[in-house]
């Protein structure tokens, strides 16, 4: 698979088979993701990864937090600005409409999207889930540089035949990641991850979110062939 392919078939899964990822396929793309670029190769990321057991006992504590999942304990920080502007707002609330139209569920069925909410904190039956953190003295450049770290891993992923889902639902359960992975104060949790292999056949894995033609986002100056 090039990079042009991975780039192409790399989605937000969020239905994973039941079949295992070794930790030497984990390690190789973690291995291989560490040549992402940073600024004064700071390399600003640390990266804790859960399977098996270990991650089961993960899930069954947050399942006993009380607080409502999509909730949460609150971020650290904002994951979307207060007052979102167009054509921003839009695009996320089209993103969220093509998700639960997908799963045939209505707008006004609250319970049944709160339910498919929650299965974030079952990383959509992922086999391997990733918490992505940083020192807290790191500023906007240095979260720019995790994210291609984290595109990084995404891309190496669809190179193994594996799928990938950023959750910053994550975020929002910051206390609880902390005291599981015994995080230093002085690390801030960005984000989770989910990976494994997708489930083909679910619904959910099937729509695709729109993207905006290259002109309404970019501008290419002083070239001289049209």
């Amino acid at each position: 698979m090039n990079v042009s392919e991975a780039v192409a078939s790399r989605y937000s899964t969020r239905a994973f088979l039941d079949r295992p990822v070794s930790k030497q396929t984990v390690f190789s793309i973690l291995e291989r993701a560490r040549r992402a670029p940073s600024g004064g190769n700071l390399q600003p990321w640390f990266v804790y990864v859960l399977a098996g057991p270990v991650l089961e006992d993960f899930k069954a504590l947050v399942q006993r937090r009380p607080e409502p999942p999509r909730v949460g304990e609150g971020s650290e920080y904002p994951v979307y600005p207060p007052k979102l502007k167009e054509p921003y707002r839009s695009r996320r609330f089209k993103c969220g409409e093509d998700l639960y139209a997908s799963l045939q569920i209505p707008r006004d069925d609250k319970p049944a999207r709160l339910e498919q909410y929650a299965k974030n904190l079952d990383f959509f039956g992922a086999p391997v889930a990733m918490f992505f953190a940083l020192d807290r003295i790191m500023g906007p450049n240095q979260w720019a540089h995790l994210g291609m770290f984290m595109q990084t891993i995404m891309l190496l992923a669809r190179e193994e035949g594996l799928h990938t889902c950023a959750q910053e639902a994550w975020a929002r359960w910051h206390k609880t990641v902390a005291e599981f992975l015994e995080l230093p104060g002085e690390l801030m949790l960005y984000c989770g991850m989910a990976i494994g292999y997708a489930d083909e056949s679910a619904p959910i894995n099937r729509w695709r979110t729109d993207r905006v033609p290259v002109e309404e986002f970019a501008q290419l100056r002083g070239f001289d062939n049209g």
